[in-house]
This record gives C-alpha cells, sequence and structure tokens, in this order.
C-alpha cells in the first residue's frame, strides 16, 4: 500500500479523509475526517520518528543507528516536533534547576523552623517557577 503525505500535492495544504473503507469485509464510512498530526509528517521524519521510538528516546542510540552527530539528531528531533505543531522548549541549565531545588529547600527549612508562615512559603515557592 502507498504511503501518503497528508497534503495536498497541488497546492500543499492539510487534506482531510472523506471516505474509510475495510478491506475484510467491505464496509465504507464517508464523512469527514482528521489525518492527525502524524500524517503531516513527510517521510524522513516519519522514519526519524520510528527510529527514535525503537530507540526509547535516546539520542546517542538514535546518532549511532543512523550514523549522525549528536547535534544533527537534536537538530532533526527539533524540526520533527516543530512539524507536529509544538514549541521548542527550553531547559534551564543544570546550575539554574540546583539552585532552584537549594531555594525551594530553603524555603521549606524556614517553614520548619516556624519563620514564615504556609501561605508565606507558598507564595515564595510559587514566585520561584
Amino acid at each position: 500500500m502507498n504511503r501518503y503525505g497528508g497534503r495536498c500535492p497541488v497546492c500543499g495544504e492539510a487534506m482531510i479523509v472523506t471516505r474509510l473503507h475495510c478491506r475484510a469485509c467491505d464496509s465504507a464510512l464517508e464523512g469527514a475526517f482528521t489525518l492527525g498530526r502524524f500524517a503531516l509528517l513527510n517521510s524522513e521524519q516519519i522514519d526519524f520518528l520510528e527510529v527514535f521510538v525503537r530507540c526509547q528516546g535516546k539520542l546517542n542510540w538514535v546518532g549511532d543507528e543512523l550514523g549522525l552527530s549528536y547535534p544533527t539528531v537534536r537538530g532533526r528531533l527539533n524540526d520533527l516536533i516543530r512539524a507536529l505543531g509544538f514549541e521548542i522548549l527550553d531547559e534551564p541549565p543544570a546550575e539554574t534547576r540546583q539552585r532552584s531545588a537549594q531555594q525551594r529547600q530553603a524555603v521549606l527549612e524556614e517553614l520548619a523552623a516556624g519563620k514564615i508562615n504556609a501561605d508565606e512559603a507558598i507564595t515564595l515557592l510559587h514566585n520561584e517557577r
């Protein structure tokens, strides 16, 4: 069976499915059905996604299997994320996460020592985000 990319070959816009057919019992269902996010991926992105899933999301394994460097694999993953309609989220560096954990611990220690009340602790913890 041919693979379909989900986009109109004439104008490039997303297409919808209007008829579904069961080869086993010859039943058919007609209407307007979306193809979903994955149908909008090109064949290279689908191939990358399959390798990514098979490698359990471990980018170094993906790189080994595809013979690509880590930055190239990371770039392809970012392209895939964008193609699916999501934003690329920047994760804070390890030092920032560590500093934040230490700040939360300090608030909890002040609460335990009675230096601040629960409402103040909640406010301080929410302000860290």
